[in-house]
């Protein structure tokens, strides 16, 4: 008698859809312009993978953890080397205690996503908090809040998030000035309600669940086809395309980023994208001033929105690090090689490539920076 699984044809549909995915960045529209980019698209491809692994594999909604979704070795979304992110899944029907330090966090959040819930991105923001306006950090660095459905709010002035029925996840930001030699944030999430355990008076969870059964063929099956849509949904957008030389070394308008979005940009955050494109005796210069925030950096990405490798190369400049002018502007140079100029982003062997500028908590809209190509030794 022959056994029959549907976790088997998830399982094939997975490994089918990874077998082929190297086709979005080798043939058509969106193929890369060369082998460093090539190299770079596979080992992204294992890098989706093993973060659709975590946050669908092994995510369990009743008994949630955060796990990290970017790292020095691990690039995705438009990862940078001053934050840490995680991700916990959401069940929109319990009720979660979120405690933690703030560590050396100059800005600090956590937002709710919602849509569908089948590994496919988000597409709007459900609610958020940040240490700079919505909950309390205790003098020792600690912190607690809430998230749960309609009615589940204690009212006792503990911070809290509202989930919608369409609530699926939980991604934290964490930014630090010196991220290199700070002490960065911890915080675990619990369930302490859900329908089969009441939140108790006071809003004190009952004693921990038991165990979860063992996995069934149905439950790995569903989770198997919600990590090839994590993966399904990202080969769809990336790698981007690189508009044409005489297009690029620009920079778009910074915008807010809306309620209803795509993925999981942040509420707290104004952005800006340009793309630069640069022989070996050129640089690009980036002129601006920003308005007051708690943090702000520039970016260079490769077309998998993934930073160069920050861990040998300056690739990535925040506020902190900026050397300004007397008035308060500033002047970024970006370019193959050491220009001899102040605020020097290496390009890290790519000739072409994005620029992306983020500003938290801004007190108002960026001016666009403007840009210009000027010569150097090659």
């Amino acid at each position: 008698m022959t056994r029959s699984y549907q976790s088997t044809e998830a399982f094939h549909d997975l490994l089918d859809l990874i077998k082929d995915a190297d086709q979005s960045f080798l043939t058509g529209d969106r193929a890369v312009q060369d082998d460093v980019l090539v190299a770079e698209g596979y080992r992204w491809l294992t890098e989706v993978l093993g973060i659709a692994l975590d946050v669908y594999l092994w995510a369990d909604p009743a008994r949630p953890e955060f796990v990290d979704l970017v790292g020095p070795t691990r690039k995705f979304g438009g990862d940078n080397a001053d934050a840490f992110y995680s991700f916990a899944p959401i069940d929109p029907a319990r009720t979660y205690r979120i405690t933690g330090v703030r560590g050396d966090a100059v800005y600090l959040s956590f937002t709710v996503y919602g849509g569908p819930d089948d590994g496919r991105w988000s597409d709007n923001i459900v609610g958020w908090l940040n240490d700079r306006n919505d909950f309390t950090v205790a003098d020792d660095g600690t912190f607690e809040f809430l998230l749960g459905p309609a009615g589940a709010d204690p009212g006792d002035g503990t911070a809290f998030i509202e989930l919608t029925p369409d609530a699926v996840a939980c991604v934290t930001r964490d930014y630090m000035e010196k991220p290199r030699v700070g002490t960065r944030a911890t915080y675990a999430i619990e369930a302490v309600a859900g329908p089969e355990r009441p939140l108790s008076a006071g809003g004190q969870g009952p004693t921990e669940p038991p165990p979860p059964p063992p996995l069934a063929d149905a439950d790995l099956a569903t989770r198997l086809r919600a990590t090839a849509n994590f993966v399904r949904d990202l080969l769809a957008v990336f790698p981007l395309t690189m508009p044409p030389a005489d297009e690029s070394n620009v920079m778009q308008d910074p915008w807010p980023v809306p309620a209803a979005t795509y993925g999981w940009a942040a509420p707290d955050a104004c952005y800006a994208m340009g793309y630069y494109d640069l022989a070996a005796d050129e640089a690009l210069v980036v002129e601006g001033r920003s308005p007051d925030c708690v943090f702000w950096n520039l970016c260079l990405w490769n077309p998998y929105l993934q930073t160069y490798d920050y861990r040998y190369e300056q690739v990535t400049i925040n506020g902190t690090q900026v050397a300004y002018e007397d008035d308060g502007s500033w002047k970024l140079v970006v370019a193959a090689n050491d220009p001899g100029l102040p605020n020097w982003l290496s390009t890290a062997g790519h000739p072409r490539g994005l620029l992306w500028f983020r500003w938290f908590l801004a007190e108002a809209m960026p001016d666009r920076p403007t840009t210009r190509v000027i010569k150097v030794d090659g």
